[in-house]
């Protein structure tokens, strides 16, 4: 703005000087520009600029940066920098690292709004602090590298999210707008996954090799099958790499959606929600991860029993729909053999939980930490959340882990018996009410899943998805103690 104010004032002095400033100013810029994009290359001097654009539109809007944070989680999970500073930063470490520098900020210079608390806070604060002091009791065994300790940072950085969540989402068409978001990116997430599924194999393996770039996989292997065999059936990956993490990720966000379908007034138009969990569904389906689809149908379960029976319904019509289609009697298989313990996948999980327990027997207190184990006879790694946290926390961790979950649900409960007190005679009540129970569902859904699975706890963009939709629930909680809580959501079906 200065350059061209200072031109002006020199055109209304000289033309000519005027038109001589002017092309050596474009060359100046037209040079800097072109060595920009020939030392670069075109691609990247594009990715560069849009993510300079991104970066500053993160540092005006918290609201954007959630979004970011979102999209990654969902879309670009394990999207990493091109470049090496003792190790490779992923975009989602980058997105948290501008989310606290803006609250930090706005601390600093007086502008953020009085620390917000939960009567949750301080079960999650004590669990955050029990992570480090399982990580340095770790250290006595463990050698440290900067790779392992970006990949611990992840772990108390995605709790925090909590806190964050609760104090820079302080209304409700702030929370709306963030659930809105989760479910429309949960809903791409699935969409695309099904788009590559039903590619030609080539082709599917070619567009995700491209993601190399970004220090994904590459190559044949991109593509899971069933067992690791190609001759059993395609799994869907989306850009999640692994189909159990993609279905871990999925229930949060159909979980999260279900009880604003069935509400009064849904968040989003009801045609709308019901086709975003018809495609989520779909590509849960494509996942063969029977893990996540028995946490799914056990949380939609609770929610029928506890509000909306039409939800039973739903997984009537749909388990019927799986067991008369052809298409799917190859599933149906495959979850029976997972039942009756007869497939690889289910006799290795066996496996994993018998040398899981013995490591927590030696180890019982703090655990390991997360870097390694100390004896070569035992490994860590187990597909279940709760052994994990064990595994690595010990039964101190587990047992706060497991506090922040009862204490979650006594929030809840407590909010939503707030929420429904101005239920009217046409059986109407607040719109505050699907927001408390979504999390609630999707929580309910991950902890189930969590029982055959270890994603929540092991990867860094799913357990931050975790604690952001605790950090939900006890925003929604709260905000049914606030005064027009009682409000018409303004999205009608």
């Amino acid at each position: 703005m200065a350059l061209v104010h200072a031109l002006q004032r020199l055109r209304a002095r000289s033309k000519l000087a005027y038109v001589v400033t002017t092309v050596v100013v474009c060359l100046i810029v037209g040079g800097l520009g072109g060595a920009y994009v020939a030392f670069l290359t075109p691609l990247w001097a594009v990715a560069l600029a849009a993510g300079a654009v991104g970066g500053l539109l993160m540092l005006r809007s918290r609201e954007f940066t959630f979004l970011v944070i979102v999209a990654i989680i969902l879309l670009l999970p394990f999207g990493s920098l091109p470049l090496n500073i003792g190790f490779s930063p992923t975009f989602l470490n980058l997105a948290l690292g501008v989310l606290f520098f803006i609250w930090a900020a706005r601390a600093a210079r007086g502008l953020q709004e009085p620390w917000v608390s939960s009567p949750l806070s301080p079960a999650v604060l004590v669990f955050l602090l029990l992570t480090l002091a399982a990580f340095l009791a770790g250290l006595g065994h463990a050698h440290l590298t900067a790779t392992s300790l970006r990949k611990f940072a992840e772990i108390p950085l995605g709790i925090a999210i909590y806190f964050a969540v609760l104090n820079l989402v302080r209304t409700r068409g702030e929370a709306e707008r963030l659930t809105r978001w989760i479910i429309l990116g949960a809903t791409a997430a699935a969409a695309l996954g099904i788009v590559l599924y039903f590619l030609p194999q080539n082709l599917a393996i070619r567009l995700l090799s491209a993601l190399r770039i970004f220090r994904y996989p590459a190559g044949p292997d991109v593509l899971r099958f069933v067992e690791d065999n190609p001759e059993l059936p395609l799994r869907a990956i989306s850009t999640s790499v692994d189909p159990n993490v993609l279905g871990a990720v999925l229930i949060l966000g159909m979980g999260l959606a279900a009880p604003h379908l069935f509400a009064l007034r849904p968040i989003l138009p009801r045609k709308l929600l019901a086709a975003c969990l018809v495609v989520c569904g779909i590509c849960l389906f494509l996942t063969y991860s029977r893990g996540s689809l028995v946490g799914l149908v056990a949380a939609l379960f609770l929610l029928g029993l506890v509000r909306y029976p039409r939800a039973l319904l739903v997984i009537v019509l749909a388990g019927t729909l799986v067991l008369l289609l052809p298409q799917a009697q190859g599933y149906v298989s495959h979850f029976v053999e997972g039942v009756q313990g007869e497939d690889l996948a289910t006799q290795m999980r066996f496996g994993e939980y018998k040398d899981a327990l013995i490591l927590i027997g030696r180890y019982p207190w703090l655990g390991v930490g997360f870097v390694d184990a100390p004896d070569i006879d035992l490994y860590l790694g187990v597909s279940n959340l709760y052994l994990l946290v064990a595994e690595e926390m010990g039964l101190v961790g587990l047992a706060a882990f497991l506090a922040c979950l009862v204490t979650f649900y006594l929030v809840l409960l407590e909010g939503w018996k707030r929420s429904r007190t101005g239920e009217r005679a046409d059986g109407a009540v607040d719109s505050l009410e699907p927001l408390i129970l979504g999390p609630g569902v999707a929580i309910a859904a991950g902890l189930v899943g969590g029982i055959f699975d270890h994603t929540l706890f092991s990867f860094p963009h799913a357990l931050t998805f975790f604690w952001l939709i605790v950090g939900l629930g006890a925003l929604a909680a709260r905000l049914a103690d606030s005064p027009g809580s009682a409000e018409a959501a303004t999205v009608s079906a």
